[in-house]
């Protein structure tokens, strides 16, 4: 219903919707959404792994330059996703507004009987939630992406240590900040 227009059948009191978006605009955003969720859950995974079955974690040059570029894509999908969101609900607000009688606020309009097999008792806040969730979405990885970043940038002048992939690919190897854990915690009894 995001772009939508509606129509209103005066007798029967009824609320239609008269030209919807396309269904790929809907998958669209669905497949942003779950793309980002799938990628979360596989790094939080990892990174699990990594601390409690290895006992460290290492974030080299390359992981740290890969994870900016991730952010970065993830960042421009959802701000667009965001702003369809956005317009679009706004747009079928628009045109409930000046369709139906009596109506000043897109969410009294829930409380409306609607053509079946619509059922409008909760259009808006679902549009709504959906909305609010890639906003903070968007916020979340905006947060990742500048600590990615600031850590980056933290390790690019610190003394370099040598590691078994980085010598095997020609690389110099991780930084002693980058091999460094997020959160340090005591070490494990012997």
């Amino acid at each position: 219903m995001l772009y939508g227009r509606v129509s209103y059948n005066q007798s029967a009191n009824l609320i239609g919707v008269q030209a919807s978006t396309s269904a790929s605009l809907c998958y669209f955003v669905s497949a942003i959404s779950v793309m980002v969720a799938v990628v979360c859950f596989s790094l939080s995974l990892y990174w699990v792994y990594a601390v409690y079955m290895e006992g460290e974690m290492r974030r080299e040059r390359v992981w740290m330059n890969l994870m900016i570029v991730v952010s970065g894509i993830f960042l421009f999908f959802l701000l667009i996703t965001g702003c369809m969101l956005k317009i679009g609900r706004d747009s079928l607000c628009d045109s409930i507004a000046q369709t139906v009688p009596n109506i000043t606020r897109c969410d009294t309009v829930q409380s409306r009987k609607w053509v079946s097999p619509i059922q409008g008792d909760r259009v808006y806040t679902n549009l709504h939630k959906s909305e609010t969730a890639v906003w903070v979405n968007f916020f979340f990885w905006l947060i990742i992406g500048v600590l990615v970043i600031v850590q980056r940038r933290q390790s690019s002048g610190a003394k370099l240590v040598p590691t078994p992939a980085g010598a095997l690919f020609g690389e110099p190897g991780a930084t002693t900040e980058e091999t460094e854990p997020f959160f340090n915690r005591p070490p494990r009894p012997q």
